[in-house]
């Protein structure tokens, strides 16, 4: 009994010296945007511009019919002004796009958050995806909305991704943005269980939507 204790102890070991060397070294390696510091933009070479309200926007160079236009195709049809008490940005699904998986991989983001605790989605392992975002904007211009996420396994961080959203206009149909190709890890110790903190937040860094979710990697999609 002894024995096969040891046994074990060496083998968790050996998993979180790998998890803390190894698996780091490849997460390095992905093709999306590694961070060390979430609130760093610095590394996402980009420059908030002069924030201006809608109204103020409609109202410039009002003379200029061309450039009245010009705003109206840009903007589009605008929506009926929404409560205040709603936040001008709703988050409303996160779904992992990828081609062979059996079903969708989507979460709704609209009701109980506390819910996705409880709930586990499979990838299997060396898949290519990409992370899709819907999202509306209800009465305000936003600009400079990033998708941020770090991902742990038993505790220690083996990932942060940022990536730029963009900046957006209120209307009437939701937004989507969709990342950049990711590619799940691959192999026995990739394989198992990790927690996800995702948050979509913009130039102002007000938090528009901050959730937990959770992630299997195994062997097949079963």
């Amino acid at each position: 009994m002894l024995g096969l204790d040891v046994c074990e102890f060496g083998g968790q070991v050996l998993e979180l010296l790998w998890l803390t060397m190894c698996y780091r070294g490849v997460m390095a390696n992905k093709k999306d945007l590694p961070i060390e510091d979430e609130e760093d933009e610095r590394n996402l070479n980009y420059n908030p511009p002069a924030q201006k309200s809608l109204e103020e926007i409609q109202g410039l160079d009002k003379e200029d019919q061309s450039l009245v236009k010009y705003k109206q195709t840009l903007l589009g049809k605008l929506p009926v002004p929404t409560d205040l008490s709603v936040p001008n940005v709703q988050v409303t699904r996160l779904t992992l796009l990828c081609d062979t998986a059996p079903e969708p991989i989507t979460m709704d983001l609209t009701g109980d958050l506390n819910a996705l605790k409880e709930k586990t989605f499979i990838l299997k392992e060396g898949v290519t995806y990409r992370l899709k975002i819907d999202f509306k904007v209800n009465r305000e211009i936003v600009s400079g909305l990033k998708y941020h996420h770090v991902t742990c396994r038993k505790g220690i961080t083996v990932e942060k991704v940022s990536h730029m959203v963009g900046s957006y206009g209120p209307k009437e149909k939701e937004h989507e943005s969709v990342g950049p190709l990711d590619e799940a890890p691959i192999g026995m110790m990739s394989r198992g269980h990790y927690q996800v903190k995702s948050r979509f937040i913009d130039d102002d860094k007000i938090v528009y939507l901050a959730w937990d979710w959770n992630l299997d990697i195994k062997k097949d999609w079963d």
